[in-house]
């Protein structure tokens, strides 16, 4: 591998709280250690268009705190064409960008490989989406802080239901991934969690609800990710209404929320961590793979491996637990 010169850093896909500290990370650890600094803007758009700005430490200067992502992000159709990805790749080639830290989630990491293998260029690729759903990682950068915006929902939704004894069904987002709801469950204390990788029937949600009405349960939340297969929030709160007519029901989406607001101190360290170790991982040679956090260790996994949902589980004593302490 010849030696790295210049390095661009870009973000891809949803973005997440604690992109911008990543940058940051990424940018002043390949300037310390004398290279030369490129953001991409928008993403492999910004590759096709040309959209690339020079980098100082002065660039990254006070978006530590800030949620987004100061690159921008942005969906490209034409990234996914063979001539797209050769055309990005010239582009990369003129700017004199040797190497790359991508930012981003399964389709972030799934186009950065591609561009790899078909063209050589050396990638290193940093976990940033809250969905958490990343194998080779314990967290995503954003997943914390998107957690801690959901429970300040849920204690706020908690307060009125309990005022009105009525069921709130809340829906997060999760389209293949639980793991939002189900700590979010947990932390809030919800009365049940349903979720993408468990099937949970209507009837058995019913029996639990009715079950806590009995005990005396005057108010009830039930968290539903999005991906969840009985159809989404308002779906469940239809069907469990037709049973249950002595509750008054409301339904809330937290929706795009969960994307906003300043990071969390844990996602700011965290992702100046794997930005730190990305640029490390480059220089000593590593491409195609995934720097993320195992055991409080920065570890590299194959990009192939951190996006094979396979072999992504969601914590058994988790699942189990959050059963437990709903009675």
């Amino acid at each position: 591998m010849k030696s790295i010169q210049k390095i661009a850093v870009y973000t891809s896909g949803g973005d997440a709280p604690g992109m911008n500290a990543a940058i940051r990370a990424v940018v002043r650890t390949g300037l310390y250690k004398g290279k030369q600094m490129v953001g991409i803007v928008q993403g492999y758009q910004g590759m096709i268009d040309k959209n690339f700005l020079d980098m100082d430490a002065r660039s990254v200067c006070n978006i530590i705190q800030h949620g987004g992502t100061m690159l921008k992000t942005a969906r490209c159709q034409e990234f996914r064409t063979p001539e797209g990805r050769e055309k990005a790749y010239k582009n990369l080639v003129e700017k004199g960008i040797d190497a790359l830290v991508a930012i981003g989630g399964d389709g972030t990491f799934t186009g950065a490989e591609l561009l790899s293998k078909e063209f050589g260029i050396p990638v290193i690729g940093i976990p940033g989406t809250i969905d958490n759903d990343l194998h080779g990682t314990d967290f995503t950068i954003g997943y914390d802080t998107a957690n801690n915006t959901v429970i300040e929902a849920i204690d706020k939704i908690r307060d009125t239901a309990a005022s009105h004894d009525r069921i709130f069904f809340v829906e997060v987002m999760g389209r293949d991934s639980g793991s939002i709801a189900l700590w979010a469950g947990i932390a809030g204390g919800a009365e049940a969690v349903l979720l993408p990788e468990k099937d949970t029937a209507i009837e058995d949600l019913i029996t639990k609800l009715e079950q806590g009405y009995d005990s005396n349960k005057t108010s009830s939340i039930v968290i539903i990710a999005e991906g969840d297969k009985n159809g989404g929030a308002y779906n469940v709160a239809k069907r469990v209404k037709e049973k249950l007519q002595f509750y008054d029901i409301k339904v809330t989406i937290l929706g795009h929320l969960q994307r906003g607001g300043n990071p969390s101190s844990f996602d700011r360290v965290l992702a100046s961590r794997l930005g730190y170790g990305a640029v490390n991982a480059l220089l000593n040679g590593e491409t195609r793979k995934m720097v993320g956090l195992k055991n409080n260790k920065v570890q590299l996994t194959d990009l192939s491996e951190a996006i094979n949902h396979s072999t992504f589980k969601l914590e058994e004593d988790l699942l189990e637990m959050a059963n437990v302490l709903t009675i």
